[in-house]
């Protein structure tokens, strides 16, 4: 696919047909094909009931683009999958933040999965440990015999690590590189597949063979960083009275005050990282990867020091206010959901990534812009306030309103500050019965 230029002005703007239209002639792809892609989430229900148990039907859930995105210099549109209202809008504002300074730079820290092999009843740790030893090279090898197709993609089990637990039990961790899958099948079938011989090795009584989803050896860093100007108005512009430098700066130092407080408090600090998520899992969510592995493993992360922490801190240096994020994430681009669910391959091919690295990086970089946005948001107009506003849209639904009706009369709620059931079923009735008359 040809690079393809992210920045869409109006985009929102536009009718649902428009955008599939837009999206399509850009991609070079027939809007018809796209349309019955994306139609009623793009999975039958023939699929559905050859990957889960007890099917009787499919659950949909919006599938939206994130725009304006630049990550490590490449332009990406960003498919998100996600329910709550203004996650979208926010990390494309965010992202257009970033760009005007460079955009986002991700990298991954290491990309191992890891698999446990539980052993008990150890009358001898230590001896035990020093014959786990010295077996090492044979386990790999055993290891890797297991998984011959990875291996031959250049993966494959890498390292052994033995932990002592206490009360004569030890765990054997098995670092293996999965290239381009997520790898939990992978793992647990060599950690399956080397049980028994650590077992026999270190004289105890074979456990739990699985892997554990805190991969700590499978992380991804992501970094922005904001011109202090470009905080100084809505738009992110620079012309917001005779010195925006000065505006932003009030800005900025209110995102990074916002940041000290996650840093201090867990209460704040799981809020601050329930923002990131919204924009991970909708990512991951949208290339049918396991969002449900990946909140499991941040969470842990965040508390893995003793007390829950931000997984994104946000600093001011000269005339820039920078933020980092790192945590662990492991998605795969094969294998899976994406083996059977044509809407996540195609939004794997729209994201034009070449490997699970790439994905972990683009995931990473949402995160950060989804922080970005809310951090900002409080620390101006207060989270409620673009929230509410595309909250009407749901309301008006709610509230009867016919596809052509939405728009205006979410509008009009927004203006009256009363965004209910109640107050729309009003409006509707105003709209409709001056439209009878022929008003608009």
């Amino acid at each position: 696919m040809n690079p393809i230029d992210s920045r869409i002005p109006g985009f929102y703007r536009l009718t649902l047909h428009e955008r599939q239209d837009l999206i399509a002639d850009r991609l070079q792809t027939p809007a018809s094909a796209l349309r019955r892609l994306l139609d009623a989430g793009g999975l039958t229900s023939d699929i559905a009931n050859n990957t889960v148990e007890n099917v009787i039907g499919t659950y949909a859930l919006p599938f939206g683009l994130a725009l304006n995105f630049r990550v490590n210099g490449t332009d990406r549109i960003i498919p998100m999958v996600v329910e709550e209202p203004s996650v979208i809008a926010a990390a494309s504002n965010a992202a257009r933040l970033a760009r005007m300074s460079g955009g986002f730079f991700a990298s991954m820290i290491d990309t191992q999965m890891t698999g446990q092999i539980e052993i008990r009843g150890i009358e001898n740790v230590s001896e035990s440990i020093r014959l786990l030893g010295l077996a090492r090279a044979q386990l790999l090898e055993l290891a890797n015999s297991a998984a011959p197709g990875l291996v031959s993609r250049g993966g494959g089990a890498k390292e052994l690590e033995v932990r002592d637990l206490g009360r004569g039990m030890l765990v054997v961790h098995i670092y293996v590189d999965c290239k381009d899958a997520m790898g939990a099948n992978l793992v647990n079938g060599i950690a399956e597949a080397i049980g028994p011989e650590i077992a026999r090795i270190a004289r105890g009584r074979l456990g739990l063979r699985i892997l554990t989803n805190l991969c700590d050896r499978r992380r991804v860093r992501a970094e922005c960083r904001v011109a202090i100007a470009h905080f100084a108005d809505s738009k992110g512009a620079s012309d917001s009275g005779p010195d925006p430098i000065a505006a932003g700066r009030q800005i900025a130092i209110a995102i990074e005050e916002a940041s000290r407080f996650a840093s201090i408090d867990p209460y704040r600090a799981v809020t601050h990282n329930k923002g990131i998520m919204n924009g991970v899992d909708s990512v991951v969510l949208a290339t049918g990867n396991d969002f449900r592995a990946v909140e499991a493993a941040a969470h842990a992360w965040a508390a893995i020091g003793g007390s829950y922490r931000p997984l994104a801190q946000w600093q001011i240096g000269d005339d820039f206010l920078t933020g980092q994020l790192e945590m662990p994430l492991a998605l795969g681009i094969v294998g899976g959901t994406l083996r059977v669910h044509p809407t996540a391959q195609w939004a794997l091919s729209l994201l034009d990534v070449k490997s699970a690295s790439e994905l972990c990086e683009i995931a990473a970089c949402v995160g950060l812009a989804s922080n970005l946005s809310a951090l900002r948001a409080l620390a101006t107009e207060g989270i409620q306030r673009g929230h509410m506003s595309l909250h009407a849209r749901n309301v008006a639904v709610t509230a009867g309103a016919s596809p052509e009706e939405v728009e205006s009369l979410a509008r009009l709620l927004v203006e009256g500050g009363r965004i209910n059931e109640v107050a729309a079923q009003s409006l509707l009735l105003e709209i409709r019965t001056l439209a009878l008359k022929g008003q608009p």
